[in-house]
């Protein structure tokens, strides 16, 4: 089902404050250190099977009233997302989030790390066992609005760095680079800037999605501009306009409020490029 909602409508919220009547979830493979009743392990302790969708044995995923609002408190424990029941075509999509301060498993010593998923158009278990084909507006500590393509490809203008590891950087100036998961340039594009605010205050994010263009906002200010979404599970890249939204987790406690969406057909003025 890919909701078209008319023009002139306001903001409708995607959580409505009280449970995930609308979302679903899909957890991976459980740390090993994890007592998780009714999964089973091989020899070694190492678990068999993904916790897989719509189960929660480990509370990921929780409602709870944080700074005097409902919020979606996700713990953290491994690595999961909750992608919402409908896809979207054309909207503006806002959101805020907040990091907490536990951090789990392998990401103990590794920055604070979630992220939110569009243009989502497979299940959960396509890349690590948990991401579905999408394209990732990455949300990490000093890295939130940087690109991941999974599974899928677009395009933008881009330099890349110098050193010893060299990145891809968005430069409004830069050339048109496409990025897919496979060398020699890869799948991540790193963002213009660093607005994100201070652990413990809330960010402000902005999606912009329109004919498989889209937009990444970092509390008021365009970090990426992202242009021409490519789905790549046929026989040949095919434009990519529409899918679900998912909110991700990566081993890491973090908070989510005012998830909303509303209809756009043209980007709006004050972030149109000048």
């Amino acid at each position: 089902l890919v909701v078209s909602l008319r023009g002139g409508e306001d903001w409708r919220p995607l959580f409505n404050g009280k449970n995930f009547d609308g979302w679903s979830t899909f957890l991976t493979r459980p740390d090993p250190t994890w007592d998780v009743p009714g999964m089973k392990r091989d020899a070694s302790g190492k678990y068999l099977e993904l916790i897989g969708k719509d189960r929660d044995p480990l509370r990921v995923f929780n409602v709870m009233n944080v700074d005097g609002r409902p919020a979606i408190y996700v713990t953290g424990p491994g690595i999961s997302v909750m992608p919402t029941a409908a896809s979207f075509r054309n909207v503006h999509l806002r959101l805020q989030m907040k990091w907490g301060e536990k951090k789990w498993g392998s990401k103990l010593n590794a920055p604070r790390d979630c992220g939110l998923l569009y243009f989502v158009h497979s299940e959960g278990g396509f890349d690590h066992e948990t991401w579905p084909r999408s394209i990732e507006f990455q949300i990490q500590e000093h890295d939130t609005g940087d690109l991941y393509a999974l599974g899928a490809q677009i395009t933008v203008n881009a330099r890349r760095s110098e050193g010893a590891r060299p990145l891809w950087l968005y430069d409004p100036t830069g050339s048109p680079t496409l990025f897919v998961q496979k060398l020699p340039i890869g799948n991540r594009c790193v963002k213009l800037g660093d607005p994100e605010k201070p652990n413990g205050e809330w960010n402000t994010l902005d999606l912009i999605c329109l004919d498989g263009d889209s937009i990444h906002i970092v509390n008021g200010v365009v970090v990426m501009r992202l242009k021409g979404a490519q789905r790549l599970d046929g026989v040949a890249p095919a434009p990519l306009t529409a899918g679900q939204i998912s909110l991700q987790t990566e081993g890491a406690e973090v908070y989510y409020r005012d998830v909303m969406v509303r209809p756009i057909t043209a980007v709006p003025l004050e972030w149109a490029e000048k």
